[in-house]
């Protein structure tokens, strides 16, 4: 028999668990999983539930206990992950998460409460304090297992995968349809790729995504912001808002919000995290504007949506001049004209001319379809191969990299009577 200490409690006996001399050694896989985790709690018996289910994941490596408050306590090495009882004193639970996430940034942060529907307010105020996981007691250890192995592959998932694919989305004034655009080449992108795309609403005053795609979100850009100096995969994970296409959200400011015009380098940051959770990230930027794109590295691809109108045409131009000056000019910068009829072409053509710039795509005027999936709160889904689905469909293949699905045309009934010589 040898002794192994496998757990340094805040208790001066701490726990010792023995093992034979014979029992298999861990996989190196197992290995690389083995957790170093913390339970903070002010019950013995709570500490021991919490040990028990912690122990039957197989996951767990190092085992620390401490009693709440604890004003004193220390981990040794990095500590990976943390769970906080809230049964007891949830303001002092909540100040300890805050001093966690502060020491030990990359830990998942894992708080568990008796209440089956936790209080909305409560759930907000852990967030805030750090916590990315909230978990009903008496824990489910299979509940438990899976929300560790989740913590493990998306670590292990940001250190193996490159970096989300950039799709910025920017009018060249309000009104344009930016919004729209950022809705549907996401929605194509996930739909045709069926990689992990996320979309990102940075509009200011007020984002309109949620609105578009009818969600209820329960978090948004500003609750990112107030976090970013905290922010890794895992928790920028749990402020995001699913969709029924397989989009993942980050809403916009529900309330204009000045924060989000002057937050260019902690945007920055929320992108930098964000490119670790996707495989290609389309943001809507809202208005064009230089004041946060010049942080991000590399530039992401611009799509510069405008009108044919002079007043769009000639913001247009002005916000070309801007981005060749922060050197995104050259292949970044794509104009977009939405809105398109075909009697727009001899004032597109000057506009080329004169901007010396090509004009990347055109959207087809379809108000009554686009105000339809406005009013639904859903992204365009008509499947019958009308002129502006198409076009959707063939921008986002073109910023994917990847071939155009062939567009069936559909013969006049008379063809199928028609004599053949």
């Amino acid at each position: 028999m040898k002794t192994e200490i496998c757990l340094n409690s805040g208790f001066p006996a701490g726990r010792v668990r023995e093992t034979k001399e014979n029992e298999p050694k861990l996989s190196v896989e197992r290995q690389f999983a083995s957790l170093t985790v913390a339970v903070f709690s002010p019950d013995g018996i709570s500490r021991s539930l919490l040990r028990d289910c912690l122990e039957q994941t197989g996951l767990v490596g190092s085992l620390h206990e401490w009693d709440l408050p604890a004003h004193v306590y220390s981990v040794e090495g990095a500590l990976d992950v943390a769970l906080l009882d809230l049964s007891g004193d949830k303001e002092s639970s909540l100040k300890l998460a805050s001093t966690l996430r502060q020491l030990h940034p990359g830990s998942l942060l894992i708080a568990c409460s008796p209440a089956s529907q936790p209080d909305p307010e409560l759930l907000l105020q852990s967030m805030r304090a750090g916590v990315q996981e909230f978990l009903c007691t008496p824990l489910d250890p299979k509940v438990l297992q899976a929300t560790l192995s989740r913590f493990l592959q998306g670590r292990q998932g940001a250190e193996k995968s490159p970096a989300a694919k950039v799709i910025l989305v920017m009018g060249s004034k309000g009104g344009v349809g930016t919004s729209t655009v950022a809705v549907n080449v996401a929605v194509q992108l996930a739909k045709i790729t069926q990689k992990r795309v996320g979309l990102l609403d940075f509009g200011v005053p007020i984002g309109n995504i949620a609105l578009l795609l009818d969600l209820q979100p329960r978090y948004t850009v500003c609750d990112a912001l107030e976090n970013v100096g905290r922010m890794d995969g895992h928790f920028f994970g749990g402020l995001l808002t699913p969709h029924p296409s397989g989009l993942q959200v980050l809403a916009g400011t529900p309330s204009p919000d000045e924060q989000l015009r002057s937050a260019g380098r902690a945007l920055a940051e929320v992108v930098n995290v964000a490119q670790t959770v996707f495989e290609y990230m389309v943001i809507d930027g809202g208005t064009c504007s230089s004041d946060w794109i010049q942080f991000a590295e590399p530039a992401p691809l611009t799509l510069l949506v405008a009108e044919a109108s002079e007043l769009s045409l000639w913001s247009l131009e002005r916000h070309l001049s801007v981005l060749a000056a922060l050197g995104l000019h050259n292949g970044n910068a794509r104009v977009v004209i939405n809105r398109w009829h075909r009697g727009d072409e001899e004032t597109l053509k000057k506009a080329e001319k004169a901007f010396h710039h090509h004009i990347f795509a055109r959207l087809p005027n379809d108000h009554q379809q686009v105000s339809e999936a406005i009013n639904l709160g859903k992204p365009l889904s008509k499947n019958h191969g009308d002129p502006l689905g198409v076009k959707f469909t063939e921008l986002a293949c073109q910023l994917a990299g990847l071939p155009c699905p062939r567009q069936t045309k559909r013969r006049p009934l008379s063809s199928l009577f028609a004599s053949k010589e």
